[in-house]
């Protein structure tokens, strides 16, 4: 049977871990090539020999122009265009050194800038970067993982919200940009998902409890949820939709 995404060429950052290991995962089984991009290189080439032949591991700090232009060079190098990529890559709010998320008069600026650089500045470089490639392919689809909090606020990490809500508006200058070129640019906008960064909390049996009575559907998202959603927009069947926003959250910002 034909696959949804076959013929297409996808990047997807961050595709070490989580939603975008997921994600690559399933843009090959459903007929794409995939270059799976990181900084993490041990699990990243784990992610691409998993999938074998549809794929390739390449590092990426996408926080670096040159990094950028070096890694969509060798997709196109391999597989002859780009139609897909995925922003997937992002830290969280927490400090490394403390875990915890300060408040806007305890944060430092190198710490803001940490969050800002890889959860906004490298989404900003991978479209600026892939956009002429799609426009030689005659078209694609570019998707932005952005975060619930990028639509409403938490009294958590101020940093984490900005760069998500960045996110979310770069995405719709972008789309309203290259809408007449047939390039598509869409935001994903995930709930409590289960991934590397909070798995600690979703699984604490007391900790979960806050987050749990704010998700109506009563379970923490899992990476397939959002690379199920990433995979509609990478396909020909989201082909009339870009400045959108895909919020799957298990109804968290319904209320």
């Amino acid at each position: 049977m034909a696959g949804r995404l076959d013929g297409k060429v996808a990047l997807v950052t961050g595709g070490a871990s989580g939603i975008g290991a997921e994600t690559a995962r399933v843009f090959a089984r459903e007929g794409a090539k995939v270059v799976v991009t990181d900084v993490n290189d041990k699990d990243g080439r784990a992610v691409a020999d998993e999938i074998g032949d549809a794929a390739f591991y390449a590092p990426l700090d996408t926080r670096s122009e040159d990094a950028w232009q070096a890694v969509v060079k060798q997709a196109v190098d391999s597989y002859g265009r780009l139609d897909v990529l995925v922003n997937a890559a992002g830290v969280p709010g927490r400090r490394p050194d403390t875990g915890r998320a300060p408040k806007i008069d305890e944060q430092d600026l190198e710490d803001w800038n940490r969050v800002m650089d890889v959860n906004s500045t490298g989404i900003f470089l991978g479209m600026k970067t892939a956009i002429p490639e799609m426009r030689k392919a005659g078209g694609g689809s570019i998707i932005n993982i952005s975060s619930i909090y990028g639509l409403v606020g938490s009294p958590h990490s101020a940093a984490y919200h900005a760069s998500k809500g960045s996110v979310r508006l770069a995405t719709k200058s972008a789309a309203l940009q290259y809408a007449a070129e047939n390039i598509r640019v869409n935001s994903v906008h995930p709930g409590i998902v289960t991934t590397g960064m909070n798995r600690d909390v979703n699984e604490d049996p007391v900790r979960a409890i806050p987050r749990l009575a704010a998700t109506p559907m009563g379970r923490f998202g899992q990476p397939i949820d959002i690379a199920n959603g990433c995979l509609f927009l990478a396909s020909d069947e989201s082909g009339w939709m870009t400045g959108a926003e895909l919020v799957i959250d298990g109804g968290f910002t319904v209320g």
